[in-house]
């Protein structure tokens, strides 16, 4: 197993832990996004129904997912505090909440999708007709795989909050592989196929879009097992057991939901007003909905990096604050925010140069690809803003300052990405330029708000203060 990583040790140079904590998580964001590619890629090779009828659930998706990180982000931000204040018997306690809390959550969202959203929710969103039963079918089997989606993402986080990025690293990428295979046996017909001269004939399911949500179920599952299960084998001090004791602890439950339900609503807004973009986006035809899911793909790869800077600035700042040294955890959030915002000036200004490429990598419809290319242009315009705006968040959450990224997303969609969209399109008639104008506008105003509130500081008294009303109560 990988050793963890002592990332209280103040001999290594800031610049040098972060990059210790950030690069597998890098590096893993990549592989995600590589197979994303790959899968959008294996299923637009059907045609654009198929990816239409995936991009219409994909917002709903996000938000069931941030309903998974209520666990991922609250138990994991107390396991790394409790790391911090060297209290190993309690983060123990807390990961053993975290996993019973993972397959509570997981059956929960699963009855959900499959009783109420897949049946409904892409008719109440108006996609077209012959694209629905696919909506549908892609929905009700990603649905199925919930508990162990639930686990992935609560067990990943706990590890990288420990201090250990590799693990999920080396999983993810056995993840992917296994990903890949499905899509290839499970999305296209028994086929002949040409490799090196040699012909041969490959099996295949033929199930198409079903096909893809199949392979993502299968490989989530695989993760899900691998992850949890470095929980209970690696040898230490937080190693857990199944004869420890798994009932449920109120005070360590209400702990972590306090801290991760704001995150929730973080997360809800977001999607909510994604599902209203989509909406919006829908009644603009097929090759637009298209257009923007190809431009979501194509934009995730130049935002990859953000996300390994904001999951070391949550391990960082919340460690540090629970071994009570404030100072270390400004300085180390101000690296994350400096390091993050560098690479995403140079990765935006190389997505703004490529746009119209990246989009060609997916489809070759002409009109999908001008569209998409102008689109992720205007994004590329306000990357650096993102990078602030998603870097802050993971140093507030870190802090257990959680409601503030809600604020701060709640200003940016609701007052600025949506009303835009909506009368720029209703008005005057844009079309798909402006829901990436509102969002452009929207990243740029939470960068700003988070910046403040970074360097207003207040964010490193939340936890204690916080601490001292409850035992005040």
């Amino acid at each position: 197993m990988a050793k963890k990583l002592n990332l209280l040790d103040k001999s290594i140079p800031p610049w040098k832990l972060i990059f210790l904590l950030a690069w597998p998580t890098i590096i893993e964001q990549l592989l995600h996004t590589a197979v994303n590619y790959v899968d959008t890629a294996m299923v637009g090779s059907i045609g654009t129904h198929a990816t239409a009828a995936i991009g219409v659930c994909q917002s709903t998706l996000m938000l069931l997912l941030g309903v998974m990180n209520i666990a991922g982000i609250g138990f994991s931000v107390t396991v790394a505090r409790r790391i911090g204040e060297g209290d190993h018997e309690a983060a123990r306690t807390t990961i053993r909440q975290a996993l019973l809390s993972a397959v509570i959550i997981g059956l929960f969202l699963t009855t959900l999708v499959e009783t109420v959203l897949a049946p409904n929710l892409p008719r109440w969103m108006g996609v077209e007709d012959y694209v629905l039963p696919y909506s549908v079918a892609y929905f009700r089997i990603i649905g199925l795989g919930y508990v162990f989606n639930t686990a992935m993402i609560v067990s990943g986080a706990t590890l990288r909050c420990m201090g250990d990025t590799k693990t999920p690293l080396k999983f993810n990428l056995m993840t992917n592989i296994v990903n890949v295979a499905g899509n290839f046996l499970l999305i296209y017909p028994t086929r002949e196929l040409t490799v090196w001269g040699s012909t041969f004939t490959m099996p295949g399911a033929g199930l198409g879009v079903s096909g893809a949500a199949i392979a993502t179920v299968l490989s989530t599952t695989f993760s899900a097992c691998c992850l949890a299960s470095t929980l209970f084998l690696r040898k230490g001090p937080l190693q857990i057991s199944l004869k420890d004791d798994f009932r449920p602890r109120k005070d360590i439950l209400l702990q972590a939901f306090r801290l991760g339900v704001p995150s929730f609503l973080e997360r809800a807004i977001i999607s909510m007003g994604q599902i209203v973009s989509t909406a919006l986006i829908t009644g603009l035809g097929t090759a637009a909905i298209a257009a923007h899911q190809l431009a979501l793909s194509g934009e995730s790869l130049c935002y990859m990096p953000i996300f390994g800077f904001a999951t070391a600035a949550t391990t960082l700042v919340a460690q540090n604050l629970g071994a009570g040294d404030k100072e270390r955890a400004r300085q180390q959030g101000r690296w994350c925010i400096g390091i993050a915002v560098t690479a995403m000036c140079f990765l935006g200004g190389a997505m703004f140069a490529l746009a119209p490429n990246i989009i060609d990598i997916f489809s070759n419809d002409p009109q999908v690809i001008s569209l998409g290319g102008q689109v992720l242009r205007i994004e590329a315009l306000v990357e650096p803003f993102f990078a602030i705006a998603s870097v802050v968040s993971g140093v507030l959450r870190g802090a257990g300052d959680t409601r503030w990224p809600f604020y701060i997303s709640l200003a940016g969609m609701w007052c600025i990405r949506i009303p835009l969209a909506v009368i720029l399109i209703k008005g005057l008639g844009w079309g798909l330029h402006a829901v990436w104008i509102g969002m452009a506008l929207d990243l740029l105003l939470r960068g700003l708000i988070s910046l403040w509130r970074f360097r207003k500081g207040a964010w490193v008294y939340v936890w204690e203060n916080r601490e001292a009303k409850l035992a005040r109560k």
